[in-house]
């Protein structure tokens, strides 16, 4: 029966994770097919898909100890101390007599490029997944050093709107139009944040991200980044093993560092013509098409629908703002088992094409335009078999 056939699938999972060392190659393949959604098996297997825990069980509390306090730190140093300082007005001597120092290591000068940062972030991560109420809920773990601290400054409180645009923060150039979020109603307004004491789930991600940023000022914070991170923090903030759950915004942080890693130059703008960059993504998911269904490709490009107006936000935002959060979820579970990750992300990307092969055929530019930009409603499950039909008869063609 389906509920015999179910209870062996959650046996495999655990007896999987509990080897002393984890058999990835068979983690893979079982996760590849989809994570059960009880018992916080995805969120401990996402965990070791995205490389932040090791395959060896008996390093799990060491590095999860470690890499927790170096997150702690981080909010000391970064978040926390600023926010004291400013307070009490330490240091604000020379920040009160040259607020247009244009040395570049003033107080200031930071101090502006921070909250141009913060500023985009902010904006960013109030609307996170407005589909569902999730991220505006209070998380049951704040930062208590922050929102207990009579003291202390949340981050969304020293974003200074009216002074700054954050315009330059913004992705200038290929597509940026299409990376404006597309879920979302007229009717959801911003998300608030939460009174003295809590906070909600967007404010925990604000401080990820502008944590990141701060330890990456080569790139910074770029639009799209939050969703990237939204499906990872939602499974790890809902996990329902509480002992991991209360630490979902640390786990959270290093395994978007880790993923970063690997996407970090789709977000780099100067790369998008290099073998790594955006460019070179939307083309070779042209070329596939190309070699599995030359007509349909041949029909997208006689209309001149570039790939640009659909497929730099698949490709950049994995997908994350084509489907419902459980479904993006369940596509990550195949992205994150695959190890050529990004390969298989061109085969689903194909596939979602190809499923809508005969309306495309049909349509119009206008219709196809809406069609690739508001994917319809499909079981996710179907794009994914047919991006592994895909991966089998067709090699990926690879960077030139």
């Amino acid at each position: 029966s389906i509920m015999a056939a179910y209870k062996a699938r959650l046996q495999e999972f655990d007896t999987l994770l509990a080897e002393d060392v984890l058999d990835i190659k068979r983690l893979r393949n079982l996760c590849f097919g989809g994570i059960p959604d009880e018992g916080g098996r995805r969120p401990l297997c996402w965990r070791v898909l995205l490389h932040y825990l090791p395959l060896e069980r008996r390093l799990w509390d060491d590095t999860l100890n470690k890499k927790r306090a170096q997150y702690r730190h981080f909010i000391e140093e970064m978040v926390v101390e600023p926010a004291r300082l400013s307070k009490n007005g330490e240091g604000n001597q020379h920040l009160q007599d040259h607020p247009l120092n244009p040395n570049p290591e003033s107080q200031w000068g930071s101090f502006f490029k921070d909250n141009e940062v913060l500023a985009q972030i902010d904006k960013d991560v109030r609307r996170l997944c407005p589909d569902m109420m999730f991220f505006q809920r209070a998380t049951e773990y704040p930062c208590h050093v922050i929102v207990d601290d009579p003291e202390g400054e949340r981050l969304t409180r020293r974003v200074t709107f009216g002074s700054l645009s954050a315009s330059n923060v913004t992705r200038k150039g290929l597509g940026i139009s299409m990376m404006e979020p597309k879920r979302r109603s007229a009717t959801t307004s911003d998300y608030m944040p939460l009174s003295p004491g809590s906070e909600a789930h967007w404010e925990v991600v604000e401080r990820i991200l502008f944590i990141y940023a701060k330890l990456n000022p080569g790139q910074s914070y770029v639009q799209g980044m939050n969703e990237i991170i939204g499906p990872i923090y939602y499974v790890y903030a809902t996990d329902q093993n509480l002992k991991y759950r209360e630490h979902a915004e640390a786990d959270c942080f290093w395994s978007f560092i880790s993923l970063m890693g690997e996407i970090r130059d789709l977000f780099i703008r100067t790369l998008d013509e290099s073998e790594s960059g955006i460019g070179q993504w939307m083309d070779r998911l042209m070329r596939n098409l190309k070699n599995y269904d030359n007509h349909l490709w041949n029909r997208l490009n006689i209309q001149e629908l570039r790939p640009q107006f659909f497929s730099f936000r698949w490709l950049t935002l994995m997908l994350s703002q084509e489907f419902d959060l459980p479904d993006v979820v369940r596509v990550w579970d195949s992205l994150f088992a695959n190890s050529q990750r990004f390969d298989f992300l061109i085969q689903v990307c194909t596939s979602m094409m190809v499923l809508q092969r005969d309306k495309i055929l049909e349509g119009d530019f206008a219709a196809n335009m809406k069609l690739l930009q508001n994917y319809p409603p499909i079981d996710v499950q179907i794009i994914i078999t047919k991006a592994v039909e895909l991966e089998e008869t067709s090699p990926t063609p690879q960077a030139t």
